[in-house]
């Protein structure tokens, strides 16, 4: 039997209060567009929370339908495509 690793709760967050809808997608959840919503607080920032273990990810936004980079992300890398995902270490 295999053990889990500790896990880490990593909060994730977009200020954009025009958007109507946000979902996070990345390396952490097989790049699902709608594995992951966000919900809009009073302040018109988006947030969820996710268990990360230990490693390196590679994320992107979805608002309203385009896939955006985290422009709070000091880093970035590029995949071989055109994209360049957004970077969190934890």
């Amino acid at each position: 039997m295999r053990k889990e690793g500790i896990r880490k709760r990593v909060v994730f967050r977009l200020n954009d209060r025009e958007a109507r809808q946000v979902f996070l997608a990345g390396s952490f959840n097989a790049w699902d567009p709608s594995g992951l919503p966000l919900r809009k607080d009073a302040m018109g920032s988006w947030k969820t929370t996710v268990a990360l273990e230990s490693g390196i990810y590679q994320y992107r936004f979805i608002v309203d339908g385009e896939w955006k980079k985290d422009p709070l992300s000091p880093d970035g890398r590029i995949d071989g495509s055109v994209a360049c995902h957004s970077v969190l270490v934890v």
